[in-house]
């Protein structure tokens, strides 16, 4: 945990009251009261599901820039992928005085999890902004955003990320599919590296990336791609803690190489993974075995997709280490999250001026930033 506390200013200034930020907006408090807020007076409490992840670092990273920016105070906590160790941080939190929590929440898609957040906020008077992780699924959608007046959602819209992917894989294979064809029988081998069960994001990309890329491919006349291990009813490995880890995958493809091998005639010949940290992972255990060391490597490419468009998947990508990714946008999804911290820390409505923002047309307090193809081209 770490407090930003931005106060550059002359003693001249601080006595004028001039600090940065909004002015009052005539809201009512909780209790009833006038209130004339200023965003100098905001105690903003940000929670974040893990600081491990890479994605998640980044959207930290940019954020804490934009509350630098702001003016405020902050303080941002780390969940340890732990909802109950998320819970007793929101509760302390509030305790020591947060007039505004954000929150990266650790049970992606519960509903129980997120109401609980949604009442610890409400009974404080003070509002809450979820981002990137889902608080409720496709069935309640709207029971948790629409239970509280001062309570909105910045992320993602979940099935999106697996489209593109889908599409970006379903071209590259067309193009390229006698060449990642190995063993010479007519078919793609995949592995498919999923972040999380549970998690809608996670979902829908393992499912949409083999499907809109199958469609492509069945369309040019070549046969749907083939998961490398028969057995596998799932078609996927997950990441058993929900890190999303590049240890997670490093660690199944190391010991899918082992088995599923060029020596062996059977290489997997294509990766999918539901984020970039999984397939930094899948391509070290690649390099290991002598494939994808860079352009002008004498070796041989395994075609590895991601999502996140992370800085270290950017580099991977233009040293020919790594096929493609989806932008999710952390500068975008910060720059969201620090409107709407803005405006509660002005006593604002929290979707007020948010007009140019992709909002839900099912939920009117739901924020989507949208996902964009990333080849390094």
């Amino acid at each position: 945990m770490k407090r930003r506390i931005v106060a550059a200013m002359l003693a001249g200034v601080m006595a004028l009251g001039m600090l940065a930020g909004c002015g009052g907006s005539g809201k009512s408090d909780s209790d009833g009261g006038s209130s004339d807020k200023k965003s100098s007076d905001a105690n903003i409490a940000v929670f974040y599901y893990t600081y491990s992840d890479t994605y998640i670092a980044s959207v930290r990273t940019a954020l804490d820039a934009k509350l630098d920016e702001m003016g405020v105070e902050y303080q941002d906590y780390d969940g340890n992928s732990n909802q109950t160790t998320q819970n007793e941080q929101i509760d302390t939190a509030i305790q020591t005085g947060a007039t505004a929590l954000i929150v990266n929440i650790v049970t992606s898609g519960s509903v129980d999890a997120s109401s609980q957040i949604v009442e610890k906020a409400e009974a404080a008077g003070i509002p809450v902004i979820f981002f990137n992780r889902a608080v409720e699924d496709d069935k309640t959608e709207g029971d948790v955003l629409g239970s509280y007046d001062k309570c909105a959602f910045v992320g993602t819209d979940a099935p999106e990320a697996g489209h593109m992917q889908g599409e970006m894989i379903g071209n590259y294979v067309v193009e390229h599919f006698d060449e990642m064809d190995l063993n010479g029988d007519g078919k793609i081998s995949y592995a498919m590296f999923m972040g999380q069960l549970g998690n809608a994001e996670a979902i829908y990309r393992t499912q949409f990336a083999v499907e809109d890329a199958d469609k492509i491919i069945t369309e040019a006349g070549k046969p749907a791609l083939e998961y490398f291990d028969a057995s596998n009813s799932d078609k996927y490995q997950v990441d058993q803690d929900g890190n999303w880890s590049a240890t997670a995958a490093n660690n199944y493809m190391t010991t899918n190489l082992s088995q599923y091998n060029e020596g062996s005639n059977n290489m997997i010949e294509l990766v999918i993974c539901n984020n970039d940290g999984m397939a930094e992972g899948a391509i070290s255990a690649l390099n290991d075995k002598g494939y994808n060391l860079g352009t002008g490597k004498d070796c041989k490419m395994i075609p590895v997709f991601g999502v996140d468009a992370t800085d270290a998947a950017k580099q991977l990508i233009a040293d020919g280490k790594m096929t493609a990714t989806v932008k999710q946008d952390a500068d975008g999804m910060a720059a969201c999250i620090a409107d709407l911290a803005k405006n509660a820390a002005g006593g604002k409505d929290l979707m007020d001026g948010t007009d140019s923002y992709n909002i839900s047309d099912k939920v009117s307090n739901k924020i989507f930033i949208p996902y964009q193809e990333y080849s390094g081209k």
